[in-house]
């Protein structure tokens, strides 16, 4: 699949446990990377410890990945992760803000949607 990024194509790849390396060196679960414009998130249901779980757990968790990453690339295109890489722990490359913008990028959405659609509604009265 492919996704744009603030004007560049991104593409994006679901791979299982064992076709790629990098989740298993790193203990990755999905991964940017902004030199190859590529987002992978890992097939879970393929992942060491993950046989038992349904698929819709899988599934929910793979959207989690998914949204995560998109923020690591966000930023990334952005400009706002360049300076990160000379600051220790610097915000834009942190994993916690990271997460934090990625789990609750839904409910900010839903809030501005309902806001806009309000608004729009109060305006034309």
């Amino acid at each position: 699949m492919k996704i744009d990024i603030l004007g560049t194509e991104y593409t994006v790849e679901k791979r299982a446990y064992k076709d790629d390396s990098i989740f298993e060196k790193q203990g990755f679960s999905g991964y940017c990377t902004d030199i190859d414009k590529l987002i992978v998130v890992g097939d879970m249901l393929t992942f060491p410890d993950w046989d038992n779980e349904t698929k819709e757990t899988a599934e929910r968790f793979e959207r989690t990945i998914m949204r995560h990453e998109v923020i690591h690339a966000f930023l990334s295109e952005s400009g706002l992760d360049s300076s990160s890489m000379v600051c220790p722990n610097a915000w834009a490359k942190n994993e916690e803000m990271i997460d934090w913008i990625a789990l609750q990028s839904p409910k900010i959405i839903k809030v501005f949607m309902d806001t806009i659609v309000k608004a729009e509604a109060f305006m034309l009265i």
